[in-house]
Parts: structure tokens; C-alpha cells; sequence
């Protein structure tokens, strides 16, 4: 990114770790003032705005939300857009997963799962949507997907399907939106390396090693990708979701990483 200073307002959810981090750190680097929220990780959210102030010179408020309540979202986007003043760019982040059979799935967890990686993200939509509208501003709208929303595993019925229902939301959302300059997409991010642990880092090393890229990706590899898609130079970009994984679910891509599965991509002929 070379775009910097733009002067703008974000609101990052789940900003406080892994891949919400990195995103409000892009953000913050290109001259966003940032409103991010946490569910339980206060000491951590207060670290970003600590960073966010001395190393960008920018503003960074924080609010502590429980998305899964149907209140949240709006009331999350109000309180950021009146902390910032207005609100160019809305990050839907926040999420959870969980692998577990759908013959096991509780139903309480099912709507956990389902309001916040799904409901809570419209909810935000609408609400931030309703603002820009409201003040003219052609904003912009990323949802935070992922490649399990295309690739099917074992145990993912419900987070690969609720983030399968809000890649395609956002498609509809980008056509009610255009008319009024707003733009709305998805970054799918794949195997990215967004918790500490060693018995973490050698897993997602492992994994890098059967990844086309050589790598697992990071917090970071995520942020740059949502900073140039709300900025101008991808100002004719809506409705699409930005595969971001390193060639993770090319077909073909095995992701096995014990050594009986093989090499993974495939050796280039020579």
C-alpha cells in the first residue's frame, strides 16, 4: 500500500486480535482513525489503540460488544460513529469456529455460531449502510469470509456454511448499495497464522510447507489485502470476495500434513 494519510474512519470488529488486528494495524498505517471491538480481550483491544497511537499518530477507540445479541451490531455502529465522527469503512471480523459433527451440534450452539459469523455482519450492514446514506458518504464494506466457505471439510456445517451465506449476502448487499456509491465485498482469508503457541507455530509450518506460496499466512498478509480493497484504487471492485491464501484450495490442493499424504501441490515437472 502506498496510499497513505487518506483521513478516514474504520470500524474493525473483533479488531483486538489475530486477523482483526492486522486489519486495524493496515488500517491505522494508511491514516484510518479506527473504532475497534472486543468480546472479552480488553488488555488486548487497549494494546492496539496504544500501538495505533504511537506508531500511526492516529486515534483508536475501543468498545466491548456481544455480537450474537441482536441489538449489538447497531448500537455497536452507532456508538463508533459518533466516537469517529462518521464512518467511511465498516470491517466485519468478528467471528468464531468450531469443528464438530453436524449430528452433534447443539442448537445453542448453531445460533451462536450463526448470529455472529452471519446475522451480526448483516445487522452491522445495515446499520453502518443506513449512516452513509444518510451523510453521503461512498463508503465502503468488507466481510471478513473464508476458504471454508468453499472448500467442504469434515465437522464445518455450520462455520463454512454461515460463511458460505455471507459471501453470497454480500453480492446482494453490493447491488443494494451501488446505487448509493457504497461499496460491499469479502476477503476469504485461508490458513493464516493468527494465534501464538508453539504447538500452533509448528503446525501452520508444516501446513506452510504444502501451501504453492511456501507459507502460511499472517494477520498482516489479511490487513493489506482490506486496506487497498476499501481504498480508491479499488474503486470499481463490488459484490466479489478476494480469495487470500497463498493457492491454499486451488483444486488439488490436499491439506494433510502428516508425511504419508505426500508432497501436497505437486512437484513442477522438469
Amino acid at each position: 500500500m502506498n496510499e497513505r494519510m487518506t483521513g478516514k474512519t474504520a470500524l474493525v470488529t473483533g479488531g483486538a486480535v489475530g486477523i482483526g488486528r492486522g486489519i486495524a494495524l493496515a488500517l491505522a498505517s494508511c491514516g484510518y482513525d479506527l473504532a475497534i471491538s472486543h468480546f472479552e480481550e480488553k488488555v488486548q483491544a487497549e494494546a492496539v489503540a496504544e500501538r495505533v497511537a504511537a506508531d500511526y499518530g492516529r486515534s483508536c477507540f475501543i468498545f466491548q460488544a456481544d455480537l450474537t445479541k441482536a441489538e449489538s451490531p447497531a448500537r455497536l455502529v452507532e456508538q463508533a460513529a459518533w466516537k469517529l465522527g462518521r464512518l467511511d469503512v465498516l470491517v466485519n471480523n468478528a467471528g468464531i469456529s468450531k469443528f464438530q459433527s453436524v449430528i452433534k451440534l447443539s442448537a445453542a450452539e448453531f445460533d451462536r455460531i450463526v448470529h455472529l459469523n452471519f446475522r451480526a455482519p448483516l445487522l452491522a450492514m445495515q446499520a453502518a449502510a443506513s449512516h452513509m446514506i444518510e451523510r453521503g458518504i461512498r463508503g465502503s464494506i468488507v466481510n471478513i469470509a473464508s476458504t471454508r466457505s468453499e472448500r467442504a471439510y469434515a465437522g464445518d456445517a455450520v462455520y463454512g456454511g454461515s460463511k458460505a451465506a455471507l459471501s453470497r449476502a454480500t453480492q446482494s448487499a453490493a447491488l443494494d448499495l451501488a446505487p448509493h456509491g457504497i461499496r460491499v465485498n469479502c476477503v476469504a482469508p485461508g490458513a493464516i497464522a493468527s494465534r501464538e503457541g508453539d504447538a500452533i507455530r509448528r503446525h501452520y509450518e508444516a501446513l506452510g510447507r504444502k501451501i504453492p506460496l511456501g507459507r502460511a499466512g499472517t494477520p498482516a498478509d489479511i490487513g493489506e489485502a482490506v486496506a487497498w480493497l476499501v481504498s480508491d484504487r479499488a474503486s470499481y471492485i463490488t459484490g466479489t470476495t478476494l480469495r487470500v491464501d497463498g493457492g491454499l484450495i486451488l483444486p488439488g490442493m490436499p491439506e494433510d500434513t502428516s508425511p504419508e499424504a505426500g508432497y501436497g501441490w505437486g512437484r513442477p515437472r522438469v
